[in-house]
């Protein structure tokens, strides 16, 4: 009988991505998926340290393990990522009966570290302290979600080169390391033979992909044999003298591989939001309208101490810029409430440019200290509790109120979207993204009339109804199913006003 493996995982998209890349090197090696906790042989938990009590969330986790795993012998535990890269001997310290500790640099070795504590009988412990040269290191594109073939995560970049005082990532990702430019494009467009028409461009700062390369290839005086394939032909045909971040070369040329019907990106860092990446946004009609650019703080005092590297005007300045060139431009971002040393007229300063930035939705955050930052040390600073509560409401509504304008001003419009299937709270109903990553619902029925039904990845159109500040609903107008799809079309790129009673 086939063993069984179990995978949890904590944290952001990258964490996500590393889940499905180990999946499916479990499944290579002759495992089976299953998501059911109690059958599994071998459970995987992939953990973040960036949020609020992740330490207190895995070891309540390994507790219940542990029960499960007396009751069931032979079952393996195995935690990976960026608090087992943080932890490291502590982990075992703490849950001695952890067969396999892996960390950020090492997600390909969980198999192998797995068949050895196997083979040993005793745990093993691999957690390297930077990015291996192993090409099989380096993570390759893997599906969203193994059911929905028309999307995936395709990542560009590990690792960061800033020095954010509350980010503990440079920490555990390392520094920034970019995949070759070619292999970049040759995946998609293998994805793309396959029946993928999404992706989604994956880096903790994709907005200087490419630097390190060609830094690098600099330094070298050039002396490669393929400068093409690891930087991209832009870059070669200007000379291949200027070191310079990559990231809208790739843009255009991942906008420009058959098939492809959407290309989304996240997170770019405001500071290096560059006016040719904004170029190639407008430029490339794949590329959808939308922008997730954090900002953190509106405080320049507070963004100072953050060690962001832009100010609040500066941040506006290239938004302005970025929706200036991109029609219907949709933005997103993050918020910190409650930083160390945040007074009231910080906080105003922040309520001041949320709502100047009329974000379409905000990803809103309590500041928590994480062991390992800058911030971590700046305990004497901390804002009380009940302050950050009362601040958190209000940015909570100035962002709700934004987000509930920018999608009523789609009322009457017809928009594409690419269903995702079912919606979690109502079978009858079906869910689908626009290209701005608005969530819109429309009913089943109708997608039975017209097609006798709308599996994952096919494309229509739908008429916006009603609005609410997270989602959007409407009437299903046109539907076709999944499949190849030739260039993207600059008209395809916008909604359509109508006219509606």
């Amino acid at each position: 009988m086939d063993r069984k493996f179990y995978v949890r995982t904590f944290g952001c998209q990258m964490n996500e991505h590393d889940s499905e890349r180990l999946a499916t090197d479990l499944q290579a090696a002759g495992l089976e998926r299953t998501d059911r906790l109690d059958e599994a042989d071998v459970v995987v938990l992939n953990t973040c340290c960036i949020r609020e009590n992740a330490d207190n969330k895995l070891y309540g986790h390994l507790g219940h393990l542990k029960s499960l795993q007396a009751r069931r012998p032979g079952m393996q535990i195995a935690v990976g990522g960026c608090l087992a890269q943080k932890d490291r001997e502590a982990l075992l310290e703490r849950a001695p009966f952890v067969d396999v500790v892996f960390g950020t640099h090492n997600v390909h070795r969980a198999h192998a570290l797995l068949e050895a504590a196997r083979a040993e009988g005793r745990s093993q412990l691999e957690v390297l302290d930077a990015p291996s040269d192993d090409p099989d290191a380096l993570p390759s594109a893997t599906l969203v979600r193994p059911e929905l073939v028309h999307s995936a995560w395709v990542t560009i970049q590990v690792g960061c080169d800033n020095s954010c005082a509350f980010c503990i990532v440079p920490s555990v990702r390392g520094p920034e390391q970019s995949r070759p430019f070619g292999d970049l494009v040759d995946e998609v467009a293998a994805l793309a033979a396959s029946g993928t028409s999404e992706v989604t461009l994956l880096g903790q700062n994709v907005n200087s992909y490419g630097r390190d390369l060609t830094t690098r290839l600099r330094a070298d005086g050039g002396a490669h044999a393929d400068l093409a394939h690891l930087a991209g032909p832009g870059w070669v045909e200007e000379g291949a003298s200027r070191p310079r971040p990559l990231f809208a070369d790739l843009l255009r040329a991942v906008g420009g591989v058959p098939g492809i019907r959407r290309v989304r990106f996240t997170s770019p860092h405001p500071k290096d939001l560059r006016p040719e990446t904004i170029a190639a946004m407008a430029s490339t009609p794949a590329v959808c309208e939308q922008l997730h650019l954090p900002l953190q703080s509106g405080s320049d005092t507070v963004l100072a101490t953050m060690r962001r590297g832009y100010t609040a005007e500066r941040y506006l300045e290239r938004l302005a810029a970025a929706r200036a060139a991109i029609d219907d431009l949709a933005v997103t971002t993050d918020v910190i409430v409650g930083f160390p040393g945040e007074t009231d007229d910080d906080f105003e300063a922040t309520l001041e440019v949320v709502a100047a930035a009329r974000y379409d939705s905000a990803f809103t955050f309590v500041f928590s200290p994480r062991p390992g930052t800058r911030a971590a040390a700046m305990t004497d600073r901390l804002v009380p509790d009940g302050v950050v509560a009362e601040r958190f409401e209000r940015l909570r509504v100035v962002v709700e109120r934004s987000a509930l304008q920018a999608n009523e001003a789609r009322l009457g419009r017809i928009e594409e979207v690419v269903v995702e299937g079912p919606s979690r709270k109502d079978p009858s109903v079906l869910a689908g993204r626009t290209r701005q990553g608005k969530l819109c619902h429309f009913p089943l029925v109708e997608a039975e009339r017209l097609a006798g039904g709308a599996p994952a990845g096919s494309y229509g159109t739908v008429e916006v109804v009603t609005a609410a500040p997270h989602h959007l609903t409407g009437r299903l107008r046109t539907l076709e199913p999944p499949g190849p799809a030739g260039p993207v079309s600059a008209s395809r790129r916008r909604s359509i006003p109508v006219q509606v009673g």
